[in-house]
């Protein structure tokens, strides 16, 4: 056992020894492995005299093969050289052999490099011929870059871009932000190119150097040129004159104008040098090409993206691959998703950020990381310890750039982060004062996008500009240290005041959505100064005319339940003032009661908004407020189906005998011809609809946007929505569904959601189903479902969801109401527009005629009910036919007749009244012109076809 033991230490010590004999012999030559050369000592790896693109761990791995050529390195051996400090998964290396044998081309033309060794390990089965390096060759690598290369991720197409630009232009500075990894970038493209420079290449670092005046003696001493007396520079350039040589200007913004100067006098002087810089500013000297270097593509904020969809975005690679090296381990689930594409969006794509921010996700994880980004200067503060200092934390970063700035445009940058998104040439000067006049800002402006702090996107008609996130945070902890925060917050909030209020009175005087939507862009600004002044002592005036002038923006991108609590917030400000101004409250409780009933839907919260507005329209003798509120209130009664109560609505407008323009005399045609329709007088209905038509098509703009008149609906879209439904009642389907379609197709050409729900809900799913249109009407409810979900509106969701229930939609949440008897589209419909009613008082109502356009169908399927229960009750039932079949004639609906007569004709045929069943059916049926492939139509024809072959039959 002694001797075993004993054996087995000089066993290890051997082969302790033979390593480091195979790993000095590697270091020393040359190894040419098929088309390839290994430069063990330069890690560098030439295929037909050029560099071939290798990643630090893929080379580390083939060096270690190398060791062992021959021989199999098992899994456990590699990952301890490759990864001597952490631990990692065998997945990683397998991702670095399949890399190697990628870059080498392994398997094409039936070359082999690398094979597997199942159970064991990888083994190195190319041939290797060893020898001396040429003197030539190492000349042609020589460099002072760094031996192991930062790991670069999302650049490469960039590089490839480079290395070309390069062989063909002498002179190219990147150019980025700080932390936007343009050093690691040009260190790739310099490995890229050391083959093609005989004299090799060379790095400066100018971030540690002050003073202009040590440029030459620097790179003198790193190049080894031997320098005499007190002018380095003519000596450097004589040593320059005939080198071919690359050399690197890393860092130059704070020494930007001396380095300027010193490469154009190299290259001048030395034709076969190339430069490639780094700055945050462009140099602006002769000959130099400038590639902006922007974020790392991020994964945008939608919902639908698989996690092979966003791990495509080099943003997201770059934080797993980052937090794997610090933990080990690390994985992505599909919950996590989300929160790893948030976090590189809230870092703005920059690598320094998200190098930073992975290394704490194993100590807080993404929820934490996200959370704490408020203070992100204290959380991205552990760099990597071989960066340079500047580099190692986020903050130093942007130290460095902003200490390099004059006064004037660190005021103007600390100012402009309170923007929270892009702004306008004419947005920055309201926040700058009367301390800078146009002139002095644009410059100062201009400098900032020069130095890489601010981002231009410059239009052909107007040139919007924003800052980063990170520079932004870091620009606002300076306008606090400046004790400027609650001016320019305030100038801010005016700016964005008058901007709205402007639109606001431009669209009093002429509806235009275009204007509305030109305001999209400002919906950072308005969310930011709407928070800033409801929390603000003392401008709370300011928030509340914020919050009334941004009405149209808010309803024409629909959040509407956003508006909600800044309208409820206003309302309270109002209310805590000592003499509240009454024409504010309106205009408040109408929006209130506007978004409240299309996210809540007819609540007494609702039906109390637009009393309460149309009492205070009448204390301040506001007859558009006054109009406003009943038409707010008779749309709430119809969605209730108290529409006894609308038709009064209409009555009030004409009490109120407004004549105030086209617009207004529009809305109340169609609202009236809506409340007509409703209560079942579709006569009178179908004027008011065509009127309100005929005046759009004499003014096409008046129907667009409603400027605060009630529900927001398009007035073209609401008028053929109602008309649609009128014809098909009337007993033409195929001309309703005409209309129908014509109404979505406007809907959707104008993307006006909520107008989009509107017709969808109550004309074209309903007449697509009642038409037997099968596919159709799926389709539209599949597209009704994703609309009132995306845009939160609540009222159109519970449509949507009976709707689906009808046609029995899988996966889609309807409640637990129970099934109902007979039609039960029509009833359910009933029963959501109010759940206070039950079968009784349905049938209560319609035996009344309270329900409106639907009373003579809730009789005839009461009566079907009656017909299909245990206990027939023949004579009740056609009772209720025979209503049913007088109140749809008196109301002009064809259609209900036609199914009252079709219900009333088979109770007739079992009672053998065949004679009155034909008829009945030939009296309504051959009413029609239109729609005989309908299933009604169908239905009938098939059952006068039966009458006519009975009564045939007996004669």
């Amino acid at each position: 056992m002694a001797f075993d033991g004993i054996t087995g230490v000089a066993g290890a010590e051997s082969a302790v020894g033979g390593a480091q004999q195979r790993r000095a012999g590697v270091a020393d030559r040359v190894a040419r492995i098929g088309a390839y050369e290994v430069f063990a000592h330069k890690r560098l790896v030439l295929a037909d005299g050029r560099p071939v693109h290798l990643g630090s761990r893929a080379l580390d791995i083939l060096l270690v093969l190398l060791e062992h050529a021959g021989g199999v390195v098992s899994k456990e051996q590699l990952i301890a050289r490759v990864w001597p400090d952490s631990v990692v998964e065998e997945i990683n290396l397998r991702v670095h052999i399949a890399a190697l044998r990628k870059a080498l081309g392994d398997g094409r033309d039936g070359q082999r490099y690398i094979a597997t060794v199942p159970l064991r390990g990888y083994c190195l089965v190319a041939p290797i011929a060893w020898q001396e390096p040429a003197k030539d060759a190492i000349r042609s690598a020589e460099h002072n870059l760094p031996r192991r290369l930062s790991p670069m991720v999302g650049r490469s197409e960039v590089v490839d871009r480079l290395v070309r630009q390069l062989r063909h232009q002498r002179f190219i500075t990147l150019v980025g932000p700080g932390g936007i990894g343009k050093t690691t970038v040009a260190l790739h493209v310099a490995d890229r190119l050391l083959a093609d420079y005989p004299q090799g290449v060379r790095l400066l670092d100018l971030a540690p150097l002050d003073k202009a005046e040590q440029l030459p003696s620097t790179l003198a001493a790193e190049l080894n040129a031997p320098l005499h007396g007190e002018e380095p520079m003519p000596q450097l350039v004589g040593y320059l004159r005939d080198r071919h040589m690359l050399l690197v200007l890393d860092n130059c913004e704070h020494l930007i104008d001396a380095v300027a100067d010193f490469a154009e006098t190299l290259l001048k002087s030395a034709p076969r040098l190339d430069v490639l810089a780094t700055s945050r500013e462009v140099l602006r000297a002769e000959g130099e090409q400038v590639h902006r270097l922007g974020p790392l593509a991020c994964p945008p904020p939608t919902l639908a993206m698989t996690q092979a969809q966003a791990l495509s975005f080099p943003a997201l690679q770059l934080l797993l691959e980052r937090a794997a090296d610090n933990q080990g381990r690390f994985e992505l689930n599909d919950s996590d998703l989300p929160l790893a594409a948030e976090l590189c969006r809230r870092l703005d794509g920059i690598p320094l950020a998200i190098e930073l921010a992975a290394a704490q996700l194993g100590a807080l994880g993404l929820t934490g990381v996200l959370s704490q980004l408020a203070d992100c200067f204290r959380l991205l503060s552990r760099g990597r310890r071989t960066a340079p200092a500047r580099q190692q934390t986020l903050r130093a970063t942007l130290e460095w750039s902003h200490e390099l700035l004059p006064e004037r445009e660190k005021a103007c940058l600390r100012r402009l982060s309170v923007f929270p998104a892009s702004f306008t040439l004419d947005a920055a000067a309201a926040l700058m004062g009367d301390d800078q006049d146009a002139p002095l800002l644009c410059t100062a402006l201009g400098q900032l996008v020069a130095k890489s702090l601010v981002n231009a996107d410059l239009g052909d008609e107007q040139s919007c500009y924003r800052l980063l996130d990170t520079t932004r945070t870091y620009a606002l902890e300076k306008l606090r240290a400046a004790a400027e925060e609650e001016t320019v917050r305030r100038r801010h909030a005016d700016y964005c005041l008058t901007l709205m209020n402007r639109a606001y009175q431009e669209l009093a005087a002429a509806p235009d959505r275009e204007r509305i939507r030109r305001l999209a862009p400002h919906l950072d600004d308005l969310r930011a100064a709407l928070d800033w002044s409801f929390e603000a002592p003392g401008d709370e005036a300011l928030a509340i005319h914020l919050t009334v002038c941004s009405t149209p923006l808010w309803q024409e991108l629909f959040l509407l339940k956003e508006h909600s609590r800044y309208v409820v917030r206003a309302l309270a400000k109002l209310r805590a003032v000592d003499q509240p101004c009454p024409i504010l409250q309106m205009k408040l409780k109408l929006v209130l009661g506007s978004v409240w009933y299309h996210t809540r839907g007819g609540t007494l919260d609702t039906i109390d908004a637009f009393v309460s507005a149309g009492r205070q329209a009448e204390r301040c003798q506001d007859l558009a407020g006054q109009l406003m509120a009943a038409s707010g209130l008779m749309a709430v009664n119809l969605s209730r189906a108290d529409y006894l109560a609308a038709l009064e609505q209409t009555r009030h407008f004409d009490r109120l005998c407004l004549r105030d323009g086209a617009e207004m005399a529009l809305s109340l045609q169609r609202l009236s011809g809506l409340a007509q329709h409703f209560a079942g007088n579709q006569l009178q209905a179908k004027r008011h609809a065509v009127s309100a038509l005929a005046q759009i098509e004499r003014n096409p703009s008046a129907c667009q946007y409603t400027n605060g008149f009630g529900v927001q609906y398009d007035q073209q879209v609401a008028a053929l929505t109602l008309l649609a439904r009128i014809l098909w009642l009337q007993g033409f389907p195929e001309q309703a569904w005409q209309r129908a379609l014509q109404a979505l197709d406007v809907a959707k050409r104008r993307e006006h959601g909520t107008s989009l729900c509107y017709t969808l809900t109550l004309s074209t799913w309903v007449i697509a189903r009642y038409n037997g249109n099968v596919e159709a009407s799926r389709e539209l409810l599949e597209l009704l479902l994703e609309q009132t979900r995306r845009l939160s509106m609540n009222m159109f969701l519970g449509w949507a969801q009976h709707y689906a229930r009808e046609t029995l939609m899988p996966g889609v949440p309807l409640g637990n109401e129970p099934a109902l008897p007979g039609d039960g589209l029509i009833k359910d419909i009933m029963v959501t527009l109010n759940p206070a009613y039950a079968d009784d008082t349905l049938l209560a109502r319609a035996r009344s005629c309270q329900a409106g356009w639907v009373t003579a169908e809730v009789l005839r399927v009461e009566a079907e009910a009656l017909l299909n229960s245990e206990v027939q009750d023949l004579v009740g039932a056609e009772a209720l036919l025979a209503q049913a079949l007088n109140i749809a004639g008196e109301q002009g609906a064809l259609a209900w007749e036609l199914r009252a007569a079709c219900s009333l004709a088979r109770l007739w045929q079992q009672r053998g009244r065949w004679h009155d069943a034909h008829a009945l059916l030939e009296r309504v049926y051959g009413r029609f012109t239109e729609g005989f492939a309908t299933p009604d139509l169908l239905a009938a024809g098939q059952l006068l076809d039966e009458c006519s072959a009975v009564l045939d039959a007996s004669v």
